[in-house]
């Protein structure tokens, strides 16, 4: 394999690890927290963001 192949495959493959070691993260952690808190979090960020939630 060349510098050049290895760079273009690289340049494919760590993003998608990225999103991958990601998106299990974030199933992980709603997968443990209590639905009260993330409720509460996704209401603060509408808040936040000056989304209407009400």
């Amino acid at each position: 394999m060349t510098t050049k192949t290895l760079a273009s495959a690289n340049a494919r493959f760590l993003p998608a690890l990225f999103a991958a070691v990601l998106g299990l993260g974030i199933i992980t952690l709603t997968g443990h927290v209590q639905a009260q808190a993330l409720h509460d979090a996704a209401h603060d960020v509408r808040h936040a963001t000056g989304f209407p939630c009400h």
